[in-house]
């Protein structure tokens, strides 16, 4: 059984409107990721004691630190080049996985947003991942992060092409903002989801939108997708804990209109 995507009216919403909704955009739309921030800026200082140890220990000439320091410099930058810095955030990705449950805990709620979203405006996702190393295996990418893909090729074809009718437009932008959207409400702020918000920002001005266009669609999408979870709170909580649990792709969606079924009864 499939459940229709019910949406609000979609005209400019301004902030006050969204703070009677208890949304502070904020706190919503302008990520910073902590604790990926406080591990690169650990093993940055790490590498940098090591590097001292490493000159007192083995009584390193200036010159072959130079070369050391250029080489790592060279790693760096060929990682930025030839893999948008994808070996550099595999890294950091897989360090908060394996340290930080509060990370791990965030990435999983991150997905069930956006798996949740897509499945109810009409976009079946045909697959998932909780981790930059899962993509990897999966993909065999370095550029592929944590998320999820989708079965619907008309959809696709319009997001890739650029040129997007308004019904599209609107799922895009919901499944984009998915993600912060969950994390704020389960969290009072987001972490993660950066990249889907510059996504989502340049397709916007890549269609010519002015700035209170673009302003129109990200309100109406978040005041969207915030009262959608917060109806759907149950079969979000169910939908995580099937992908933390590994299930399929089918299992997970079975597990959303369960969740949905036993709500409306």
């Amino acid at each position: 059984m499939r459940y229709s995507f019910v949406q609000i009216p979609q005209r400019l919403y301004t902030l006050d409107e969204l703070k009677l909704n208890g949304i502070e955009a904020a706190s919503l739309l302008s990520p910073v990721d902590t604790t990926l921030g406080a591990i690169e800026r650990n093993l940055q200082l790490a590498a940098v004691l090591g590097g001292v140890s490493a000159w007192n220990v083995f009584s390193f000439t200036p010159q072959q630190l130079f070369y050391i320091s250029l080489g790592l410099l060279f790693l760096w930058t060929f990682d930025l080049v030839s893999f948008n810095g994808g070996v550099s955030s595999l890294i950091l990705d897989t360090i908060g996985h394996t340290f930080s449950q509060k990370y791990h805990n965030r990435v999983i709620q991150h997905e069930a947003g956006h798996f949740l979203i897509a499945y109810l405006v009409g976009i079946l996702p045909r697959g998932y991942t909780l981790s930059s190393l899962e993509a990897l295996k999966k993909e065999g990418s370095l550029n592929v992060q944590a998320g999820t893909a989708f079965v619907d090729v008309e959809f696709l074809e319009e997001v890739n092409g650029g040129k997007l009718s308004a019904t599209t437009l609107n799922r895009f932008s919901c499944i984009a903002l998915a993600g912060v959207a969950t994390e704020y409400l389960l969290y009072g702020c987001a972490e993660g989801g950066l990249d889907d918000i510059n996504k989502l920002d340049s397709l916007l001005k890549g269609l010519g939108f002015t700035q209170k266009k673009v302003d129109s669609q990200v309100r109406w999408s978040v005041l969207n997708i915030i009262l959608l979870l917060r109806r759907h709170e149950r079969a979000r909580s169910k939908l995580a804990e099937a992908m933390t649990a590994g299930k399929s792709v089918g299992s997970c969606i079975e597990t959303i209109e369960d969740a949905i079924g036993s709500d409306d009864l």
